[in-house]
């Protein structure tokens, strides 16, 4: 790392900071996917100098806090943008596209006016600011700062919260009915 000479009269470990948070912070790496935040400086070594450039040079040891998501993983986010072809999901530091075939299993229509997707049979709606769990499944993390994220919703227990209750509930009695009828053919239940 280069400290500029502007910086001389700070200590060595907030001129690390200040020059790594501008360098790193917002970028997407392939080893460490989205740098969100220097979180320590560890250890700043002694000055080089080169001869005809003014700045100092050290090595430095730091941590950071990183996002980087892996395929099947399960994430929660807020719907921000809807478009004919799909929906985008915040992901704190990162978008996710959910396509339109991912929102759920049912045939899906994007109401332009409404700015929001209708479920054919289910009548399930998807509109921004709804929050949503949803699963990773593609990954495409460039360099410097670009990346995409596809993201399905398909799947039970996936998708607004209010469709994943009602995914637990039917799950629930679903469970609860066999119960009932492995007991009645047992016998052990006489009306």
């Amino acid at each position: 790392m280069e400290i500029p000479p502007f910086l001389f009269d700070q200590p060595k470990t907030i001129s690390a900071r200040i020059i790594l948070s501008e360098e790193y912070e917002g970028i997407i790496t392939r080893d460490y996917g989205f740098i969100v935040a220097i979180v320590e400086i560890l250890s700043v070594g002694h000055g080089i100098i080169i001869p005809g450039n003014a700045n100092t040079f050290h090595q430095v040891e730091f941590s950071v806090l990183s996002f980087k998501p892996n395929l099947g993983e399960v994430v929660e986010g807020d719907i921000v943008e809807l478009v004919d072809f799909g929906a985008f999901c915040r992901l704190g530091p990162l978008d996710g596209l959910v396509h339109v075939s991912q929102i759920c299993d049912d045939y899906i229509s994007y109401e332009q006016v409404g700015n929001r997707f209708i479920g054919k049979e289910t009548g399930k709606i998807l509109e921004v600011n709804n929050e949503v769990r949803a699963k990773v499944i593609a990954v495409s993390l460039g360099t410097g700062r670009s990346g995409k994220l596809g993201l399905t919703m398909r799947q039970k227990f996936l998708g607004k919260y209010d469709w994943i209750e009602a995914d637990v509930e039917e799950e629930y009695a679903s469970k609860e009915g066999k119960k009932s009828k492995e007991t009645d053919e047992e016998g052990e239940i006489e009306e």
